[in-house]
C-alpha cells in the first residue's frame, strides 16, 4: 500500500479527454488512457509510477467517455480488495489495506477542448505553485523528483521532460550477408521530442484564453520563445501508445517481466 498523498506536494495533471482516433480499434469503447496494459488501464500505470516517489495527488483532465474513467476509480477498492457480501443483512466487510491511497479528482474538460484549454479548466483546482503535466497514453521511468528538482534548480516556469523517440524499425544484426538476428527498436538519436512529464509553474495558465488553444502549439512556443521553458533530458525507457501495435508491444514488455517503466 502506497502511503497517503502528501497534498503538500505539487499535484499530478493528467490529459485525459482527447478522442484518441489514432487508436480507434480500441476507443470506439473506452478512451485511450483506459487501454489495458498487463489487465491494469495504461493511466493507472502512470499514476503508479508517481506514487512512486511520493506523488499521490492526481488532478485528471477528462472528456471523452468521462464516465469509464470515473466508474474505474469510484469502484476502485472493490475491483483490488477482498470482500465479504452479507446478503441477508445486507452488510460489506473490506478486508486488508488498499493498494493505492491516492486522491483523484476528476475533472469535465469538454468533448471538443484542446490541451491548452483542458488544462486551464483544470485551474480551479490546480491551486499550488507548481505543478506536473502528463499525458494519458505514454510510459516512462523517468523519476518525477528528480524532474522536479531540475525545475526548481534551474526557475523558469517550465519543463518538458526530453526524450530520444524509439526508432520506427527494428534492426538486422549480420554475419556477411547471414541475417545472424532481429533487435528490438531502440532509443536512436533521432532528435529530441516532448515526452510529456512536464513541471510548470501555476502562472502558466493564465497563458491559455481560450479552449481552442494548443498548449504544444500555442502556450510552450511562447514559453520557448520568452526564454522561459527548459528542457529535462531522459536517456531512459519511454513508450507512447499510440497504435494497436504499441499496445502488443507494451503488453509483450509486462507479460515478460521487461516493463521499464515499472518503478513500483
Amino acid at each position: 500500500m502506497t502511503a497517503p498523498p502528501d497534498l503538500s506536494s505539487p499535484p499530478v495533471a493528467i490529459l485525459a479527454g482527447g478522442l484518441g482516433t489514432r487508436l480507434s480499434e480500441e476507443t470506439h469503447r473506452v478512451p485511450k488512457p483506459m487501454v489495458e496494459i498487463g489487465g491494469r488501464p495504461i493511466l493507472w500505470h502512470i499514476m503508479k509510477g508517481f506514487a512512486a516517489r511520493g506523488f499521490g495527488h492526481f488532478v485528471v483532465a477528462v472528456g471523452y467517455k468521462s464516465d469509464v474513467i470515473k466508474r474505474f476509480f469510484v469502484d476502485y477498492r472493490l475491483l483490488t480488495a477482498d470482500v465479504t457480501v452479507d446478503t441477508g443483512e445486507g452488510r460489506i466487510d473490506w478486508h486488508g489495506q488498499l493498494e493505492d491511497a491516492w486522491r483523484v479528482e476528476l475533472i469535465e474538460t469538454g468533448l471538443e477542448t484542446n490541451t491548452g484549454g483542458r488544462v486551464a479548466r483544470l485551474g480551479k483546482v490546480l491551486t499550488s505553485d507548481l505543478f506536473f503535466l502528463t499525458y494519458g497514453d505514454g510510459v516512462s521511468d523517468v523519476d518525477p523528483r528528480r524532474l522536479l528538482d531540475y525545475h526548481r534548480a534551474h526557475g523558469r516556469l517550465a519543463t518538458v521532460t526530453a526524450i530520444r523517440p524509439p526508432s520506427r524499425f527494428g534492426g538486422l544484426v549480420l554475419d556477411g550477408d547471414r541475417v545472424e538476428c532481429f533487435t528490438e527498436k531502440s532509443q536512436l538519436g533521432e532528435g529530441w521530442i516532448n515526452g510529456g512529464f512536464m513541471v510548470l509553474d501555476r502562472s502558466v495558465i493564465d497563458r491559455v484564453e481560450s479552449d481552442d488553444v494548443s498548449f504544444e502549439a500555442d502556450v510552450l512556443e511562447a514559453l520557448a520563445n520568452d526564454g522561459e521553458l527548459m528542457a529535462y533530458r531522459h536517456d531512459g525507457f519511454w513508450h507512447a501508445m499510440d497504435t494497436l501495435r504499441d499496445v502488443r508491444v507494451l503488453n509483450e514488455m509486462w507479460d515478460d517481466d521487461q516493463a521499464r517503466w515499472r518503478t513500483w
